[in-house]
């Protein structure tokens, strides 16, 4: 795991009087006066010189005044980073810094003074610059350190390894090419926040002078630091604490008070739902309706489709490719698969839920004399992928995309990852939630079927997808394996070299976004 940025301390800028010191002038002033003879014989032949001297003594007091003026004030530089770097405390030394009554920053008290140089990157950063607030350890680096503690049921340290992207899926060998293994990992499916602040912070268009940024970009692992308070007896309180303590601290951000957070964004690693608790006793937090996030742009591999302000973006699969290379291979690889399968379904029934769909899935396939091919997902098996699922979407032409515990699901982007053609039932799995990075022309790469029709018995799943000529197949086939590269996150901390990933999709949203958004009426 990449440590996150922690710069020096900033100083605190000198505040030198812009008035010279008069104490000795004007001491020197009174002896020049008292000097002047006391004689009426002498005061007029001593007039002329009297006045010369304090024309003399004024000139100097000028030019004394002028020199250090120039010396207390130098030029400003701008910021090197803002806000203040983050320190090594303990939860509670962080708890009791947001309870207090003392302003968490103060004016440019907080700015640092020192610059770092900005890349030359003006042409390849024409869409916009990012700056990435440099916060608080509790928000980031504690959370990680804790990973022994964020499941009740296990230590997630293996999951969050490697950058966030897991332990190396060296299993795959024989059923992938050799040189594609190190490409391939167990990748948890709620680890987006790390994946892109280590992806941010390494990025070309990272800016340190928050004048030229175009969006703040806050670390906060909001899906980890909420996940270990979701299951148990822990208190509304609990679950919220993170959000609030970070919302808190940006709220006194002068770019935040600056927009009121139009130009801010956010990764959350889980589904919406997750932070959208309306009342106490509900599941989940409240983060999205705490006081500050309403005008922050939120990063989230499910969102609500009816929130301007939710952004979906692709659930992380295991494969990260380390190349342009490894793209292409993985794309020929998928391209030239021979598929004995129509289609397939990885999933588990729900029991105890009435007309469970994916039950009715499960015994489609059953039904379907060979032309179904299923992975039995019971017990959570699939959640990080297997051998088995990849084996599964690799053989098949279709794959059943139904919702999963919430509308979307993983698998779908395992399934296109591997070149087989979704089959939707929900619109909200896919069509109304991934618009940045899935095209406008539903059928060039989905197939869409009317659930409805499918549990009253008038839709058969197979005669459909037997209507597909092998042509259909063919060109559909090819435009999931274009959409491939925009829909993994890569392994390099700097990207690919031609392609865009899903990361690249998703900043270069974010600036269009908050340029498009400059002339909008904004509510505070």
């Amino acid at each position: 795991m990449l440590p996150v940025s922690n710069p020096t301390s900033p100083e605190r800028l000198l505040k030198k009087s812009r008035t010279p010191d008069k104490t000795t002038t004007d001491t020197d002033q009174k002896i020049s006066f008292n000097s002047v003879g006391n004689s009426s014989a002498n005061r007029s032949a001593s007039r002329s010189h009297c006045t010369w001297l304090i024309l003399s003594l004024l000139c100097l007091q000028l030019i004394l005044f002028l020199t250090l003026r120039s010396i207390a004030s130098p030029s400003r530089r701008p910021p090197e980073n803002f806000p203040p770097p983050a320190v090594s405390v303990s939860v509670s030394s962080i708890e009791s810094l947001f309870t207090s009554d003392e302003p968490l920053l103060t004016s440019d008290e907080s700015l640092p003074t020192r610059t770092r140089s900005e890349p030359d990157d003006s042409g390849r950063c024409e869409t916009g610059r990012v700056l990435v607030y440099d916060t608080p350890e509790i928000f980031n680096e504690v959370i990680l350190q804790e990973c022994d503690n964020l499941n009740p049921w296990s230590s997630r340290c293996d999951a969050l390894s490697n950058d966030g992207f897991g332990k190396e899926a060296t299993s795959l060998k024989g059923v992938i090419p050799d040189d594609l293994v190190p490409s391939w990992f167990w990748t948890d499916q709620f680890v987006s926040e790390i994946i892109f602040h280590n992806r941010i912070l390494n990025h070309r268009c990272r800016t340190y002078d928050p004048e030229s940024a175009t969006a703040f970009y806050i670390p906060f692992y909001a899906g980890l630091a909420v996940g270990q308070y979701l299951w148990s007896n822990y208190a509304a309180a609990d679950r919220d604490r993170h959000c609030k303590m970070m919302t808190e601290w940006v709220r006194e951000q002068p770019y935040w008070n600056r927009s009121n957070g139009w130009d801010h964004f956010i990764t959350m690693g889980r589904i919406t739902w997750d932070f959208r608790r309306t009342k106490d006793e509900d599941w989940g937090s409240n983060c999205i309706y705490i006081p500050g996030m309403r005008n922050i742009t939120r990063l989230l591999i499910e969102r609500n489709s009816w929130d301007h302000f939710d952004v979906g973006v692709p659930y992380p699969t295991g494969f990260h490719p380390r190349s342009d290379s490894d793209v292409v291979k993985w794309q020929d690889f998928v391209r030239n698969r021979h598929r004995k399968t129509l289609f397939c379904f990885a999933g588990a029934p729900r029991a105890g839920i009435q007309n469970d769909f994916r039950g009715m899935l499960l015994d489609h396939c059953k039904e379907s004399q060979g032309a179904c091919r299923t992975v039995d997902c019971t017990g959570g098996k699939c959640s990080n992928g297997s051998s088995a699922i990849l084996e599964t979407f690799l053989g098949s032409d279709f794959c059943l995309q139904p919702r999963g515990d919430s509308f979307t699901r993983r698998s779908i982007f395992d399934c296109m990852l591997a070149g087989s053609i979704p089959v939707f039932f929900w619109r909200r799995t896919a069509y109304m939630q991934y618009q940045w990075f899935l095209p406008k022309e539903l059928g060039s790469y989905s197939v869409y079927i009317d659930r409805n029709e499918v549990k009253n018995g008038t839709t058969s799943i197979k005669e459909v997808l037997e209507r597909f000529s092998k042509e259909d197949v063919r060109r559909m086939r090819e435009k999931v394996i274009e959409l491939i590269p925009n829909l993994v996150y890569a392994k390099s901390l700097n990207g690919l070299e031609t392609f865009k990933d899903a990361f690249d999709v998703a900043l270069d949203g974010v600036f269009r976004r908050f340029k498009e958004q400059e002339n909008w009426y904004k509510w505070r």
